[in-house]
């Protein structure tokens, strides 16, 4: 009788024990990474409108409500018509509450899907934290994303505060590193991902190790790394466009104002200034800088597919190569919205296509 029961409780146990889930963790964190992909696009619009400061408060709670009474909303307004944006720019253009009210719908909408992807990412981590379903060692790693992402939001605050106390635009730098660790969140979710769909295919129990950040996909992200700054500065910097002249200063490639090299660079403060404050130049910059992050990427896309993963190896062609055009036409079309979104939109798209190869590399190694 004993051992009857003792042979009992050894085939229960195993029914009793929580297991890991790790396809389930990396189906949610897909759908994270799409949310953030998400809100990379609705920022892109949000600072391509010139929607970001438009909300003047940061109420994490009672903001997530737009205005609801004509009371509210003028309220608002008169909050709005007290920064220099307003002041300087808005204001002597005639603005109305109805043009006030587009400009807040694009920034409400970033700051909403902002805490949206917070409670889809917090609330399924407390239930797969719960029901033991996370793998060993992924603990500290989702824990450390969800950090990113909470500094994210106070990073979004500082960079708008610059916009309604100090200028008519937020600060570039700030701008910069708002999106950078946006796409550096982004790119933790998908190396995470692929390392718990490694996992499951493999097993643990079999020798299967999270991926290796290789020195060729390294260089490869920190060249990709400098072409987004270079971006972020260019949009913070109005860089496609002469500021109050009303006409786009390069709106042809390759060349600018009919040359290579373009005039009109202000060197007074040095050439580190210059590469980070003047407009010329900081576009010239962004313009030739992605050939460099096109030929790591050649070489990058090549060792994937040495390493077995054609996929990964389309992915990140296709993706550089259509930014890379995408990056061209929003040139020729002046800025037009809709190409400058896609321009962006694919910008993130890189990132993950970047991630995945260099996963693949990684893997292969580890």
């Amino acid at each position: 009788m004993p051992l009857a029961n003792t042979t009992a409780r050894q085939h229960a146990r195993p029914l009793a024990r929580p297991l890991a889930r790790p396809l389930a963790l990396a189906r949610w964190l897909a759908v994270v990474a799409a949310l953030i992909i998400a809100i990379v696009v609705v920022g892109g619009i949000t600072r391509l409108t010139e929607s970001g400061v438009s909300i003047t408060e940061w109420n994490v709670v009672s903001g997530t409500l737009p205005p609801l009474t004509d009371a509210a909303w003028q309220a608002e307004f008169a909050r709005y018509r007290a920064t220099p944006q307003f002041i300087r720019i808005n204001g002597p253009a005639g603005m109305t509450l109805a043009t006030y009210k587009f400009i807040f719908f694009w920034e409400w909408v970033h700051r909403l899907l902002a805490r949206g992807i917070g409670m889809v990412f917090a609330l399924p981590l407390v239930w797969f934290w719960v029901r033991g379903a996370i793998p060993a060692g992924y603990k500290p790693r989702l824990v450390a994303l969800l950090a990113l992402g909470a500094l994210q939001g106070a990073i979004g605050w500082w960079m708008v505060k610059s916009g309604i106390s100090h200028d008519v635009k937020v600060s570039h730098f700030r701008l910069a590193t708002h999106l950078l660790v946006a796409l550096t969140t982004l790119a933790g979710v998908v190396w995470t991902a692929l390392d718990l769909v490694g996992s499951a295919q493999v097993g643990r129990a079999q020798g299967q190790a999270p991926a290796r950040l290789r020195p060729l996909a390294a260089a490869t992200l920190a060249a990709l790394v400098i072409q987004l700054v270079l971006g972020a500065w260019l949009a913070g910097l109005r860089a496609g466009v002469v500021a109050g002249a009303g006409w786009f200063a390069w709106d042809a490639w390759p060349l600018m104002q009919g040359r290579f090299w373009p005039e009109g660079i202000d060197w007074t403060k040095g050439a580190l200034f210059a590469a980070s404050h003047d407009p010329y130049l900081v576009h010239f910059l962004h313009r030739w800088w992605a050939w460099v992050v096109v030929v790591a990427m050649v070489v990058l896309a090549r060792r994937v597919r040495s390493a077995g993963n054609r996929p990964a190896s389309i992915a990140l062609h296709s993706a550089f190569g259509t930014q890379v055009l995408l990056g061209i036409a929003t040139v020729w079309s002046g800025v037009w919205l809709p190409i400058a979104v896609l321009h962006q939109a694919t910008g993130a798209l890189l990132v993950v296509a970047t991630t995945w190869a260099a996963h693949a590399v990684g893997r292969r190694a580890a």
